[in-house]
Parts: C-alpha cells; sequence; structure tokens
C-alpha cells in the first residue's frame, strides 16, 4: 500500500508545484505593463492639440481635415489589427509568442473601438450625419494616396531601367496622330453620315 501512494504522492507534488508556479507566474506577468502594439497616435495629438489651439483658434477647414486624417490613421490600424490577429491567434495556439503580444494586440483593438466611437461623435460635432460617412472617405483618401504612390513610383522605376539598360525611355500618353484619312472633325464627314438636322 505504501509502495502506490509514494508516486502518487510524487505525481500530485510535481503537478501540484507546476500549477502553482504558473499561476504565480501569469498573474505576474498580467500585472507587467506590456509594449503597446501600435506607435503613438500622432494624428489624434494632432488634432486635439488644434482642437485646444484658442489664440487664435483654428479655423473649421483645418480641424474638419484634421479629423479626416485622424480618421485615415484609424483605418489603417483597424485593417492592420483585422490582418494581425488570426495569423497571431494561430501562433498563441502554437506556443510560437507570448501572452504579451496577444494581450497587447487585444488592447489595441479595445482602444481602436473607442477611438472610432470618439471619430464619429467629433464628425456629428461638425455635420449630422458625418460620422456615417468619414471613414467612407478616409477610404477613398487611402485609395488616393496609394495610388498616388504607384504613379511616384513609376518615374523611380522608369529611371533604374534607363540607367540598367542604358536606354533612354520614351513615355507617350495619349493615341498619337490619327491615321492618314481619319475623320478628325464631325464638319468634315460626308453629308449622308450626318444625322438629320431637327426642324
Amino acid at each position: 500500500m505504501a509502495s502506490i501512494l509514494v508516486p502518487v504522492a510524487y505525481v500530485v507534488l510535481v503537478f501540484g508545484s507546476l500549477f502553482v508556479f504558473s499561476h504565480f507566474y501569469r498573474k505576474r506577468l498580467a500585472s507587467q505593463p506590456f509594449e503597446p502594439y501600435f506607435p503613438p497616435h500622432v494624428e489624434r495629438n494632432t488634432y486635439v492639440t488644434l482642437l485646444q489651439k484658442s489664440d487664435p483658434p483654428t479655423p473649421e477647414p483645418i480641424l474638419k481635415a484634421a479629423l479626416v486624417r485622424r480618421a485615415v490613421a484609424d483605418v489603417l490600424r483597424v485593417l492592420k489589427v483585422r490582418e494581425d490577429k488570426p495569423a497571431l491567434q494561430n501562433l498563441l495556439q502554437k506556443g510560437s509568442i507570448g501572452d504579451d503580444l496577444w494581450n497587447s494586440l487585444l488592447a489595441a483593438e479595445k482602444e481602436l473601438e473607442g477611438e472610432v466611437s470618439e471619430v464619429i461623435a467629433e464628425a456629428e460635432s461638425y455635420l449630422p450625419r458625418w460620422g456615417e460617412l468619414i471613414f467612407g472617405t478616409a477610404n477613398e483618401v487611402i485609395a488616393n494616396d496609394r495610388i498616388r504612390a504607384s504613379f511616384e513610383q513609376i518615374n523611380q522605376n522608369k529611371a533604374k531601367l534607363e540607367t540598367k539598360y542604358g536606354v533612354k525611355a520614351k513615355l507617350t500618353i495619349g493615341v498619337g496622330p490619327p491615321p492618314p484619312g481619319a475623320v478628325t472633325r464631325l464638319d468634315r464627314l460626308p453629308l449622308h453620315v450626318l444625322p438629320p438636322h431637327p426642324h
């Protein structure tokens, strides 16, 4: 009987000590402040600074533009959280990352929910129902910024390719001159082709 109690007591002691250690270790980790998932929110700080400026007060169009830029930053952060969350959850389940990074992501997600509702409330204070539209406007600004960046990249790529191949590129935009015999003006069309003139 004593021979069975010793191994059982040993197993209980080992697993009990592991449980106690993990409990206190997780409690200590949870009490430590974790690194924020995103850098400081510059656009929010800029908007708040402009809003608090009183001598002279900031003109309303500038405040609206700063609010749109704040909404753009929020949309980019929401997209990043949506993109990162499934991957981090998968890595957390595999044990590749620690709880601190996951907790940082969850805290950033909760902070973003408050930030979005705050931006909507601020937009409603300027124009009624603008809170419903401000994030659509922010998405349009993001799309415009991406298109502008791709257009700016064209000239850089063109210069790199010119130096790489030693050939001057001929970039022409347009259709060029019309082929010979093509009609370029409406009054040069034969009379039987023109639509009848209404009387």
